[in-house]
């Protein structure tokens, strides 16, 4: 066996790399998947990276995935409400054709049970959409509600809160409710306070 001239210090001896330190691909041998070439930055995706990092100063909305356009909001709230007001509606319209009299008549039992209909898809329409980011009419529209910071659906108390905040909205004319028209992250008086954003999602 043979370790080189012992009269040549400089003779090559086994090249050890640094624990620790990729090793950089030799000539010609193309780089392998899945792993760092010597003098590459790492490559972070968005677990490490979520989009909800606050954009640098100058650059509103940097960080952000796309946002949904006004259109696509207003899309999925109207549809919502009409999910939950619209059978609600439509069985107090059988009780007034059923009654004698219809310009006196009262609400019945038809209109009843859309009220206690009403109520509980209202309940569940919050639930859905503080625990995936997503009613009905979110889901249709292909958006979803998050958190600015972290990109998480509210939970259920939160999405409480934001629905009470939108009463900021219906204030000096309701122009909370139009802001998303021109504002650089598309939010109403509601997002700015609970610190949300309505983001595109793939519809399924």
């Amino acid at each position: 066996m043979s370790f080189g001239d012992p009269d040549n210090p400089y003779s090559q001896q086994p090249s050890q790399s640094q624990p620790g330190y990729p090793q950089q691909a030799p000539q010609g041998v193309p780089p392998q998947p899945g792993y760092p070439q010597q003098g590459t930055p790492p490559q972070y995706g968005y677990p490490q990276q979520p989009y909800g990092a606050y954009p640098p100063p100058g650059m509103p909305g940097a960080g952000l995935p796309p946002l949904a356009h006004w259109g696509q909001r207003v899309g999925g709230y109207l549809l919502d409400v009409l999910i939950i007001a619209g059978p609600m509606y439509a069985l107090g319209f059988i009780d007034l054709v059923g009654s004698d009299d219809p310009a006196t008549a009262e609400p019945g039992i038809f209109f009843a049970i859309g009220v206690v209909y009403a109520l509980g898809m209202a309940f569940y329409q919050l639930y859905r959409e503080g625990k995936t980011g997503q009613t009905t009419g979110k889901k249709v529209l292909g958006i979803s509600l998050h958190r600015e910071a972290d990109g998480r659906p509210l939970g259920f108390g939160m999405a409480f809160v934001r629905k009470l905040a939108h009463v900021l909205d219906s204030c000096a004319c309701y122009l909370g409710w139009l802001w998303p028209l021109w504002d650089e992250k598309k939010q109403t008086f509601a997002d700015k306070v609970c610190k949300t954003v309505v983001i595109k999602v793939d519809k399924g």
